[in-house]
């Protein structure tokens, strides 16, 4: 079977990169690897631990994502595709909870640069802490790790994946929010 190593966890937006490079692809029986970090997705893709990797490379409003440029510069791969996907940035919670009732917004660093504007509009004294990714963060809220006056900024799927309520839908600044993904596998030697 063939093995697809993601920068995110169950229910990001690069699960659902992975898919449509899947179905782009041909390949109809393949394991999605969880991996977080685009570091880990490229290791694993030289190690031979995966036969591909999906990374996030840009977004319209949130720009380059750093930890992806600095993986490939460390790692050496071929890029087999060059993607877009839409992204939709909501606003979840713990069940039951109010906006009002907020006191803080957790998410990866580019969903809040996604949503500044809303952010600053509607949350402006609250604190905004980055966390690794967008669906990870609502994994560790439903988990009672995060405090449950704590919001964060994920997929829609998050919300039915975890079991948290939607507070906003569409709070990303941009119409059509589009982010760039790269579909990877091994270097091949000439």
């Amino acid at each position: 079977m063939v093995k697809i190593g993601i920068q995110g966890a169950k229910g990001s937006f690069s699960e659902e990169a992975c898919k449509k490079f899947a179905l782009d692809h041909g390949i109809d029986k393949f394991e999605i690897v969880y991996q977080i970090s685009s570091e880990t997705v490229l290791n694993s893709i030289e190690t031979e631990n995966t036969d591909y990797g999906i990374i996030a490379m840009e977004n319209a409003q949130g720009g380059v994502v750093i930890e992806s440029i600095e993986a490939l510069a460390k790692y050496k791969c071929t890029i087999v595709e060059m993607f877009h996907i839409s992204v939709d940035q909501n606003l979840l919670g713990v069940k039951g909870t109010n906006v009002g009732d907020i006191t803080e917004i957790h998410s990866h660093q580019q969903a809040l640069r996604q949503c500044k504007d809303f952010l600053s509009e509607y949350f402006w004294t609250r604190p905004l802490i980055e966390e690794n990714d967008t669906a990870e963060s609502a994994r560790r809220l439903s988990e009672g790790k995060l405090p449950k006056t704590s919001a964060v900024i994920a997929n829609k799927s998050c919300a039915e994946l975890y079991g948290l309520d939607i507070l906003k839908e569409s709070i990303h600044d941009l119409k059509h929010n589009l982010t760039l993904f790269l579909g990877l596998t091994k270097l091949k030697q000439l």
